[in-house]
C-alpha cells in the first residue's frame, strides 16, 4: 500500500513539469470560463450561489449538481484522454486512478472557486428590480 502511494504521489508531482504542462493552465481555465459563465447565468435566473446551494438545498442537489457537470464534463473528459496520453507516453505505463483523480480535480477546484463568487459578485452590481430572488426550499 505504501509503494502504491509513493507512486501516486511521485507521479502527481510529476505532471508539475516537463511534457503536457500546458493542461495544468488549459483544464482550469476552461473550467474557470464555464464557471463563469453559469455564475452570470445564476445571478440574472436568482439562483443561490453555486456551492452553497449544492450543500444546503437537499431536494434540488441532483439537479444543482448535474448543471455543473455539464459544465465541467468535457473538460473532465478532455483531462483524462491528455492524462492518459502523458501517462502512456511519459510513465510507459496506465494508472487509472491517477488518471481520474487527476482529470477531476484540474477543472473541479477552479469551477467551484468561481461560479459562487460571480454570481454574488454580479448580484450584488445588478439594480434590485432586475433581481429574480428564488426563495430557499
Amino acid at each position: 500500500m505504501d509503494d502504491i502511494l509513493t507512486r501516486f504521489i511521485q507521479n502527481e508531482l510529476g505532471r508539475l513539469h516537463g511534457a503536457m504542462t500546458f493542461r495544468l493552465i488549459l483544464q482550469p481555465t476552461m473550467a474557470s470560463i464555464w464557471a463563469i459563465k453559469d455564475g452570470l447565468k445564476d445571478a440574472r435566473n436568482g439562483n443561490h450561489l453555486y456551492f452553497w446551494a449544492l450543500l444546503t438545498e437537499k431536494g434540488h442537489r441532483k439537479e444543482i449538481f448535474q448543471s455543473g457537470w455539464k459544465s465541467v464534463r468535457n473538460v473532465f473528459f478532455l483531462g483524462l484522454i491528455m492524462d492518459t496520453i502523458y501517462q502512456l507516453w511519459q510513465l510507459k505505463a496506465f494508472y487509472p486512478f491517477e488518471a481520474l483523480f487527476t482529470a477531476a480535480i484540474l477543472p473541479t477546484i477552479p469551477y467551484l472557486l468561481f461560479r459562487g463568487p460571480v454570481n454574488f459578485w454580479m448580484r450584488s452590481k445588478m439594480p434590485k428590480d432586475k433581481l429574480a430572488i428564488k426563495p430557499a426550499s
